[in-house]
């Protein structure tokens, strides 16, 4: 600190101890900034991460939801209990619903129930029909295997003495015991239900049948064998799109070896354009990669052109280079990134922000389904200006936050893909997000709680080429159980260049539940 005695009398010298003192509150003042941005970034890590532990964190929130659930039914069960228990005139008067009627497509068994005598019990005079009360009843069949005899009689010629028989029917597995049906139960079971083979085997086994996991895989090996050609079917339908969402996940895998887990991915390429209107069918193709390298996407879209619609994922950039594939960029990633802000402490920023991308949303609900040209429309009229107005607040605002604050990151997300999170404004045909590829993912996720790993590359591959026919046929409306065991019950003795037939949508099957 100096004293006025230390202060020389020279105004120049006096000017140039006034800018040195100045350069040094300063770099000081710089100091304090960037240490206060340091600061409120670990707070909001520390928030984010305690968010994680104790609050809304999706998988705890799927527990939270699950227990109230048993809660409720607990407390309906108990009140059902006490109703019988309780004299009916002592009771509450109960809200009528109305009952559903039940679904047509069920079987009915009908039982009759006779009058006990032939003659009016009051007269005896005769009695003549005149009408009947109809009541349905729910009932449930439980689940059973059967065996399927196959006979075939011999006939033996009088004459010549030749010997005539009908041809053995084919099988989907060449001398396997398995019968499409059960075939398509187990692989739905395990890659739809996610129940991994090994609980299948407990649950049979109640039933009396003596089903090892060795052998379930055998069966889970051969039916995918035999359905690779439906699978390569769906990734042609799916890559000839001119607009794709695309999306990746990790999924652990067993490493040879030593016991330990990689993290592999699998990749979901959607074709779905029923938002914009189109009525060509909805599809999904997985693809598995032992890592998440970007010549993977490059790999699986070699010869794919328009649009994708991705996250930003640096190993997506190549496919872009050159004007073959377009990009459109997700805004629900963009909105997320203040999401997480917003969660972990609201501030007017995060909610003005929220705000403005939620205008872009009601728009998009009120034109899904409408043909591209209207949404083009649209969306020129009313997003667009909304969009020009939302760039013009997230710079301005940038330049008062310090770039190192997540605050700043998450507008600099935005800004860095603007072009591409504009793109849907000129093209009525692509979404205002990824939701598609990301909805294509969540059996995954839920599948991969519940068998922690696949065994090997060769499980990773063998999964998402189900996981392609189940989302494919999930995504059409047909049930996946009754397709594949249409499938695999008539494919052995089918074309090979007619596969085409068995696709979902060409195929009348019950619709999916």
């Amino acid at each position: 600190m100096l004293s006025p005695a230390d202060l020389p009398n020279d105004i120049a010298a006096l000017k140039v101890l006034l800018l040195a003192q100045n350069e040094v509150v300063e770099g000081l003042r710089e100091q304090l900034n960037t240490r206060a941005v340091e600061i409120e970034h670990l707070k909001l890590q520390i928030a984010k991460l305690r968010r994680m532990q104790f609050g809304r964190k999706s998988e705890k929130l799927d527990h939270q939801i699950e227990q109230l659930e048993l809660q409720l039914e607990d407390l309906q069960v108990d009140e059902a209990e006490a109703a019988r228990e309780m004299p009916a005139a002592d009771q509450a008067p109960r809200k009528k619903s109305v009952r559903r009627p039940l679904p047509d497509h069920l079987p009915r068994d009908e039982k009759v129930y006779a009058p006990p005598a032939d003659a009016c019990p009051a007269c005896g005079g005769g009695l003549r029909p005149l009408g009947e009360d109809v009541a349905e009843q729910l009932e449930f069949v439980p689940a059973s295997f059967r065996v399927i005899r196959h006979v075939r009689p011999k006939l033996a010629c009088s004459c010549c003495d030749a010997i005539v028989q009908a041809p053995a029917p084919s099988r989907p597995i060449e001398r396997g015991i398995a019968g499409p049906g059960l075939l398509a139960h187990v692989l739905v079971a395990k890659f739809a239900d996610h129940l991994p083979l090994y609980r299948q085997a407990v649950i049979y086994a109640r039933e009396g049948v003596d089903l090892d996991r060795a052998l379930l895989a055998d069966w889970v090996g051969a039916a995918s064998a035999l359905l690779r050609p439906l699978v390569d079917a769906i990734r042609r339908h799916v890559l000839t799109a001119s607009k794709l969402h695309a999306d990746d996940t990790p999924i652990p895998v067993l490493a040879p070896g030593n016991g330990k887990t990689k993290t592999a991915r699998l990749w979901t390429y959607v074709r779905d354009d029923r938002p914009a209107g189109d009525t060509t069918p909805a599809a999904v193709w997985f693809g598995y990669t032992p890592d998440r390298k970007g010549i993977h996407p490059q790999t699986h879209l070699a010869k794919f052109e328009g649009v994708l619609q991705a996250d930003a994922y640096a190993g997506f950039n190549a496919l872009f280079e050159d004007g073959t594939i377009q990009e459109a960029a997700c805004w629900a990633h963009a909105r997320r990134k203040f999401h997480d802000l917003h969660a972990a402490r609201a501030t007017p920023l995060t909610t003005e922000a929220l705000r403005r991308i939620a205008e872009l949303y009601v728009i998009e609900a009120e034109i899904r389904g409408k043909p591209p040209d209207e949404r083009r429309q649209v969306r020129q009229a009313r997003s667009r200006p909304l969009l020009e107005d939302l760039e013009h607040w997230l710079r301005s605002t940038l330049d008062t936050l310090s770039r190192k604050s997540d605050t700043a990151a998450a507008i600099l997300y935005a800004l860095k893909l603007w072009p591409a999170l504009l793109r849907y404004c000129d093209d009525g045909a692509i979404e205002i997000d990824n939701s598609a590829a990301e909805r294509a993912l969540r059996g995954v996720a839920i599948g991969r709680r519940n068998y922690l790993f696949a065994g090997a590359d060769s499980g990773g591959e063998r999964a998402a080429a189900i996981y392609s026919l189940i989302g494919t046929a999930k995504l059409n409306g047909v049930a996946p159980e009754a397709w594949l065991r249409h499938v695999l019950t008539h494919i052995t003795d089918h074309p090979v260049n007619r596969v085409d037939d068995f696709l979902p949508w060409n195929c009348k099957l019950p619709a999916a539940l």
